[in-house]
Formats: structure tokens, sequence, C-alpha cells
């Protein structure tokens, strides 16, 4: 009679099983073992349970993101896929067991179907554990404490942010190369965030500024106390080679260039910068690639593999004459490092400006599907390009940020352009004066007053005219980041 019972019509075998792969325990609810069943049922309902609670108290967004900085959750929940997965493709055998019809023919399509079932639970299983595994490593490599002390923002207060109305970021770009010495910053940008609305103003610095001025708090100044004051041999971008080549007046700092270029940055800008963001740019070419390339409105012919001669004409350092030429194109890394980083036939304003085109390309087109197929190959050049100085403490305070920065949707791009500074003779004065108007006027852009003549501040209705920049060109003030291409 027991043997009986065991008879199963034809197909219930291949139905128990699949359904045993779409709900733990499912195919075990008609069998001996339906104890076990509802207990992995159950479980399995509970765990979405939570999950579904989870994303419904904190949004989608936020739930992904505050899960992807926290380390220990990464952990928990790469140990606890593994071990989710054993079980279920344990009960998923064992209902194959219990299903097994007594008939001898089909058994081999009957054990590759059971096969075939496992692995569906299997290989995403391993995909979760590698992600999560690389995800774990890339916030333990990425980010640490580095320039800057405490905290920022507090990460035991339910608004983190409540205390700070702006915060100001370092993005800078090195060129450090087995053909250069020491390392240059040849791109420099401060971004400046609202913390309540989300306005991101990105202020482009150029590299060839002369004069720089550094600060009284920087040990830099006990050399230079005029400013970085040598003529066109002294440039911004060569701080931080020059403190890098004076460790003993930064006995207890272990990155002295980072230190020294945001205090100059600060003194630039009138800001105060509490973090940074530093990125190798000979990784930026396998960040490209590995994110399948960018798509970019080219506005100008721009050589490539290419240098200038003294007497301002090109000199090609490839084996063959090679342009990226106007238009809509799909650039690779290596053209997309290229287009950002010539200046042959050009100048530092006009690179100034591509640089901000590929960045604000590269945000817009980041499509979550394709970065998610690519995750290991992004993650890779993120951990060996780029390094962050946010204390992972402090990264879920980071997580509520971004998410104001994207529902806010306003990016705004201030380049110190030829039109506002000349590099060997800046007006600092001026570039904090244009700085602080932005800061200060958010809304204010070239669009919304485009006849504004050259004696008119420019907005004078919103900014105090204590803080207001004279004689600013309309063109030179914030712009969304899309004006740039």
């Amino acid at each position: 009679m027991r043997r009986a019972a065991r008879r199963e019509p034809p197909g219930s075998y291949y139905g128990r099983v699949a359904l045993g792969t779409l709900v733990p325990g499912a195919g075990l609810l008609r069998t001996r073992w339906r104890a076990l069943g509802w207990v992995l049922l159950l479980g399995a309902l509970a765990l979405v349970g939570w999950v579904a609670w989870s994303v419904a108290r904190g949004g989608v967004l936020k739930t992904a993101l505050d899960t992807a900085v926290n380390t220990t959750a990464l952990q928990v929940i790469g140990v606890g896929v593994a071990v989710g997965a054993v079980v279920w493709i344990g009960s998923i055998v064992l209902t194959a067991q219990q299903a097994w019809p007594r008939r001898r023919e089909g058994r081999w399509a009957r054990g590759l179907f059971a096969l075939l079932m496992c692995l569906v639970v299997a290989a995403p299983a391993v995909l979760a554990v590698r992600y999560s595994d690389v995800q774990s490593d890339l916030v333990q490599d990425v980010f640490s404490d580095g320039f800057g002390e405490g905290h920022v923002a507090d990460p035991e207060q339910p608004d983190p942010w409540a205390d700070i109305p702006r915060v100001n970021i370092a993005l800078l770009g090195s060129d450090a190369g087995r053909d250069r010495i020491g390392v240059r910053t040849d791109s420099m940008m401060v971004a400046s965030i609202d913390t309540r609305t989300g306005d991101a103003l990105l202020i482009g610095i150029p590299r060839n500024l002369e004069n720089v001025p550094i600060p009284a708090s920087n040990p830099l100044s006990r050399l230079w106390p005029n400013g970085y004051d040598c003529g066109d041999a002294c440039l911004m971008n060569g701080i931080w080679t020059l403190a890098t080549d004076h460790p003993d007046l930064f006995p207890d700092d272990p990155n002295p260039g980072l230190t020294s270029t945001i205090d100059v940055l600060g003194e630039i800008t009138g800001l105060d910068i509490q973090r940074s963001v530093v990125i190798d740019l000979r990784g930026f070419r396998s960040l490209v690639d590995a994110m399948g390339g960018v798509e970019v409105n080219v506005t100008e012919r721009v050589c490539v593999e290419c240098s200038s001669r003294p007497d301002g004409g090109i000199r090609w350092t490839g084996d063959r004459e090679e342009w990226i030429e106007p238009g809509l194109q799909e650039l690779d890394g290596r053209h997309a490092l290229w287009y950002a980083r010539s200046r042959a036939g050009s100048d530092d304003f006009s690179r100034m400006r591509r640089q901000r085109c590929v960045a604000g390309a590269l945000l817009e087109q980041a499509d979550p599907v394709s970065m998610f197929a690519r995750y290991p190959q992004i993650a890779q050049a993120v951990r060996d390009n780029v390094r962050v100085s946010i204390p992972q403490s402090e990264l879920q305070a980071w997580v509520e940020l971004v998410i104001r920065i994207q529902k806010g949707d306003s990016i705004r791009s201030l380049p110190v352009t030829s039109k506002v500074v000349r590099p060997a003779s800046p007006d600092f004065e001026k570039i904090r004066a244009l700085v602080d108007t932005a800061v200060r006027a958010p809304q204010a852009s070239p669009s919304s007053s485009p006849s504004t003549s050259p004696s008119s501040s420019p907005s004078p209705s919103d900014t105090p005219s204590s803080t207001a920049s004279p004689s600013i060109p309309a063109d030179d003030s914030a712009a969304p980041i899309s004006a740039t291409c």
C-alpha cells in the first residue's frame, strides 16, 4: 500500500520539482517531509516580508545604497545567500527523490531536469555571493578616513545633515605615471552641495594658475609666505609634488600632497573643503571601458596621441595621425581619456569644459542593467584608481545626501575660465566672489538673464551687494552640467 501511494500521475514529478524551485519547500508539502517543507516555506515568506517592509520604509534606492555601503550587511548577505542556496538546493533534491516515479523510462530526463532546477537556484546565488564580496572589498579599499578629521555628518541623528548647511568635496584627477616625476593634479573641481535641497555646484579650477595662495595654517607657507610665486614654473597642479618633496614639514601627515592641494583649493574658492575624491587618470580609461564606453557630443576636433609643439603646432606621439571628430561619438576608454585630457591645439579652459562634459555624460548614461552585468570589472577599476576620504562609518549619511541630490535634480557647472581669470595673474578675490554668488543664488544661470549688461550684478534681488562679483559676464555664471557639451 505504501508503494502504491508513491505512484504519481504523468507530469507530477516535474511539477513538484519545479514548484520546489520557485518556492523553497513547496515541493515537499505532499510528502512525509511536509514539516520541513512548511519550515522552509514560512521562512522564505518571512524573509520576503522583511525585505518588502524594509524597502517600503526606506524606498528601493535608499535600501539598496544603505546595504551597498554596509560591509557587515554585505558579509551577512553573502553568508546567508550561500547557506540558503545549499538548503534550497537540498530541498529540490529531496523533492525529486520523494516524487520519483517507479517506472524506469525517462529517468535520464528526470535526472537532468532536477539538475537544471538546482542550477537555476545555484547560478544567481553564486553571482550574489560574488557581488556582495566584490562590493565589500570595494568599500573597504576605496573609503578611508584619509583627508579630514572626525565626522562631517552625524550618522547617529535622524537627519545626519541637520547641522551642516553645506558640504564641499575636492574632486581631483591625478596623472602620476612611470614617465612622470611626482603627482600632478591636472583635473581639479570642487563640488559644493546644499545638504537641505541637494543643489550641487561643480567648480572647475585651472591647472595652470600661478601665484596661488597658501594658507598660513599649511606648513608650505613657511617656504612660500606670499603664495607659490615663482612664475610659470610654479603652477597650481604642482602643489601636490611640492608638498611631497618636503616631508619634513609634515611629520604627522601621511599624505601631505593631498592635504596641501585641498588647503590651496579652499583658499582659492573661499570654501571649507571637508572631503576629497582622488582619481588616477591612468585608470579612467579602464573605467570607461568597463562601463562599455560613453557617448559624447564632441564639439571640437581633438587630436589623439599628440602633444603641443613650442610653435603652437601639434606633434604626434603615436604611430599615426588620429582625430576625434565633431559630432555625437561613442568613445571607448582610450578616446574618452584623450578627449578629456588633450590640450594640443587647444587650451586648458577648453580641456576643463571637455572634462566636465565627459563626467556629466558618464553620470547620465550609467545604466543600472549594463552596470550590474559589468560590475566586477567596474569595481576593479574603481578599487585600483579611486580613493575617497569618507569614513566608512559616515557612508550611510552620504547615501541620504546622494538621494537628496538626485531628488533636487540640480547639478550646475561653474567654470573659472579666461573670462574670469588670467592664469599668469589671477584675481583670487574675483574667483571667491564668483563662487560665493553661485553658492548663494542657485537659480542664477546664463539663460535666466541673457540680456544682462556687463555692468550689472548677476542677481541683485537675491544676492547681497557685498558678495556680488562686479562685471562677471553672464556666460561665466553657474549653468546646468548639460550645457558643457
